[in-house]
Parts: C-alpha cells; structure tokens; sequence
C-alpha cells in the first residue's frame, strides 16, 4: 500500500506533523510505503498521485485558515487529489480543507480554542455504524489543538461526531467517486507529545502538562484530564486512522 502524506505547514514551521503521521502509520504496518507533499515548499508542484493508495491531509500551525488566499498552494494539492478520486483523510485543518474544497464553510470557533483534548465526543446514529469510527464510544475523548472549525458541512456530508465546543468533530463525504474521512481531532498526537505542544499555543500550567506526559501510562492523569485512561491508550487513540487505512484495502 502507498500513502501519500500532505503536509500542511509552511517549511519555516518547527512543526513535524508528517513524522507523526509517518510513525503512527507505520506502527499500525511497517509495510506501507510513505511519500511526502508540501505545497507551501513548492507552491508550483502537484505530487505524482499514480499508485497512491490513499492520502493523508495533516493538520496546520499556520495563522490562516483553509479559505484564505495564502492557502491556495494547500487547495491546488487537495483539488489535484480530489479530481484523481483518490481516499483521502483529513486531520484538524485537514478536515476543514476538505469540508470547503466540497463547498462547506469553515471559520474561528466561537468558543475560542480547544487544546489538549477534545472531550465527551458524541456519535450521532450514522457515526455508530460508520466503519471510520468503529471502536469509539459516547463520551470519548482524544487529543486536539485548534482555533478554526467547521462551520457548514458541504451538501452530502454525514456528520458522524460532535462535542458542546465543536459540533463537528468527524465527518465523512462519499459521493461522486469521492471517500473523503476527517477528523477535527488529533489521534496522531500522543498525550506526551500533546504536553510538548501547549506551552506554544497559550499558557498553560505546568500542571496540566505534567499530566499529560503521564496520561499514556496513569489512569488517575488520564482522568484528571477528563479522559477514560483507555482512551490514551495508543491503539486506541489512533482508532480513526487504523480503521481508514482498513478500509483502503477493503
């Protein structure tokens, strides 16, 4: 299998999210071969898609969203991805992009940001039985960093999950050849690497750091954070994206 991972940010971000995409991917099977796109390195370049099995949009540091034109690199990618039919899956600013590339809208959540965990995520009936969330349960929780969100969901969409911050957090777009998966959430982040993260996007005590470091390993941190322990737990933290690699050679 061949995964084309997009990465969202700009070179000069000190973020690496295609290698925590990478390192999660490839624990869940070594065997996959991994090929990597950055619009904003190279706005000219679409990536060669022949072969790609399916393709991975991360999530963004950048202080724009998916609408605005500094995007416009990122959009040529998804528009390229998009017109090949290939499966693709989005993360944070990866699933806004789709939700507007399909004609939704996206904007600044209301509710300011939502960082370290997203919490007491509901299915709706169609995300019960929906194979992209198969495994999750009312009330999950899983790590997030965000300030946008998706406002409409384009025509034809399924809202699958939602919380009181974000009423959507998973969607899925399946129609016209098209299987497009997102999440608002981070499962690829790991509690450790969440508590690396927050001192950098607002100011956060060291005590709630802390407990994310240990949150992977300590039920009491877990759920201090107002996680069940099993969510932070790494097979299922990745729920999402182990069940849309699944379905890439259903």
């Amino acid at each position: 299998m061949k995964i084309l991972i997009v990465d969202s940010n700009p070179p000069e971000l000190p973020i690496d999210d295609v290698r925590t995409f990478r390192e999660v991917v490839q624990a869940i099977d070594p065997a996959i071969e991994i090929t990597v796109s950055n619009p904003y390195a190279d706005p000219d370049a679409i990536p060669d898609l022949e072969g790609v099995d399916g393709v991975i949009f991360t999530g963004s540091g950048v202080d724009w969203g998916v609408d605005d034109p500094r995007a416009a690199p990122l959009r040529a990618v998804a528009r390229a991805v998009f017109d090949a039919r290939r499966p693709a899956y989005g993360s944070c600013n990866g699933m806004q992009l789709g939700a507007y590339m399909f004609g939704g809208a996206v904007g600044t959540s209301p509710n300011g940001r939502e960082d370290g965990l997203a919490r007491d995520i509901h299915l709706t009936d169609a995300g019960r039985d929906h194979p992209f969330l198969a495994g999750r349960q009312d009330g999950y929780a899983v790590p997030c960093v965000h300030r946008d969100e998706v406002t409409r969901l384009p025509e034809g969409a399924v809202l699958l999950a939602g919380n009181a911050h974000s009423p959507v957090q998973a969607f899925a777009y399946e129609q016209d050849g098209q299987r497009f998966w997102g999440v608002q959430y981070h499962p690829e982040i790991s509690p450790r690497l969440m508590a690396a993260i927050l001192p950098h996007v607002g100011d956060y005590p060291d005590a709630l750091c802390e407990a994310f470091r240990r949150a992977e390993t300590d039920a009491g941190a877990a759920r201090q954070l107002g996680a069940a322990p099993g969510d932070l737990q790494p097979d299922q933290r990745v729920t999402e994206i182990r069940n849309w690699l699944v379905s890439l050679s259903a």
